[in-house]
């Protein structure tokens, strides 16, 4: 089968591209040919068509869904870039979205499309009993969820055949750069990780599926992925060799979208789930080979300069009571 794979050259899309090659389908990829885009297709070079585009071009957009048979649509800007540069987010999320959908319509037999969207859609929730279901209703509260659910509803509307795949926590396999940002998330907030190969083969079964068109699933790691914040970065921070940090780093109210979700009709559909959360730290660790032995020996001074970066922990320190000897010098 023909596939095309929008944004096939992040995270999400690197997978994509990898288990649809692994189940023998013909493989275009539309993406920017960026200087680091074209690092990462060199691992797919003689085995995927690059169809390098942009999705605000329809031209461009146009070009690649010809001879499709389905359409994988993974292109988005994450935040933080949907909320810094929010002109061009909607123009690449919402516009890029439209111009696909309109290429599509114009082929006499239109491809499918599985459209790649997030639990975070949800929004704060907290408050509610889990799981997530894929008919809760969603209440985007940044750009980057009120991007995904209008595209959402463009693709339930445009009278293509559709599946729409709301992904949990898809960590990258290549640990990137930190982000204090982390430390915004409550340690106590539930969070569903999925491993990005299981992703990757959850598409690629649906591709060839007849029972997934028209549906909403959600795409999780099941009940051995199911963490609370602190047990998702601690693990990562122990596979680091640098250990856990301590919950008084992170922020006591929720600023972040997530929750545990209803995975049983994804999983009964698309038997994708191989991978725990255990098994992602610890290929982590494995990938890191002697710098994690470095970072364990430095692990005093990377957590000082780690813990240095949060609010929350700073403004603990500072407004920790002084003890009695400490008042009477």
């Amino acid at each position: 089968m023909k596939v095309l794979v929008t944004g096939g050259l992040g995270n999400v899309g690197r997978s994509c591209l990898t288990e649809l090659l692994q189940q023998k389908h013909e493989v275009r990829c539309l993406d920017l040919k960026t200087e680091a885009n074209r690092k990462q297709a060199k691992r797919f070079s003689g085995k995927v068509d690059f169809a390098w585009g942009d999705m605000r071009r329809p031209g461009d957009v146009a070009s690649a869904v010809r001879g499709q048979d389905v359409v994988v649509h993974v292109a988005f800007i994450l935040p933080p870039a949907s909320d810094e540069h929010p002109e061009l987010a909607e123009s690449v999320n919402i516009g890029g979205t439209r111009n696909l959908l309109e290429a599509m319509k114009g082929f006499d037999v239109p491809p499918r499309i599985i459209f790649i969207s997030s639990f975070s859609v949800y929004g704060s929730c907290q408050d509610r009993v889990p799981p997530r279901t894929a008919s809760d209703p969603v209440q985007p509260m940044d750009n980057y969820n009120r991007h995904k659910v209008e595209c959402e509803s463009m693709v339930r509307e445009s009278g293509l055949d559709w599946s729409i795949f709301r992904l949990g926590v898809v960590p990258p396999k290549s640990l990137g750069g930190f982000t204090p940002k982390m430390f915004d998330t409550p340690p106590g907030q539930r969070t569903e990780f999925v491993h990005p190969d299981d992703v990757g083969l959850a598409v690629a079964n649906a591709v060839t599926s007849d029972q997934v068109w028209g549906k909403i699933l959600l795409i999780g790691g099941g009940h051995s992925s199911q963490l609370y914040f602190r047990d998702f970065v601690g693990g990562m921070m122990k596979a680091m060799g640098i250990g856990r940090l301590p919950d008084t780093a992170f922020a006591s109210t929720a600023c972040a979208f997530s929750d545990w979700i209803d995975t049983m009709e994804s999983e009964r559909l698309l038997h994708y789930q191989r991978h725990s959360f255990e098994d992602f730290t610890r290929e982590i660790a494995a990938s890191l080979g002697p710098v994690r032995y470095g970072l364990r020996v430095l692990s005093p001074l990377v957590r000082w300069w780690m813990l240095s970066q949060s609010p929350y922990y700073r403004a603990g320190k500072e407004n920790k009571p002084t003890a009695h000897w400490e008042k009477m010098r």
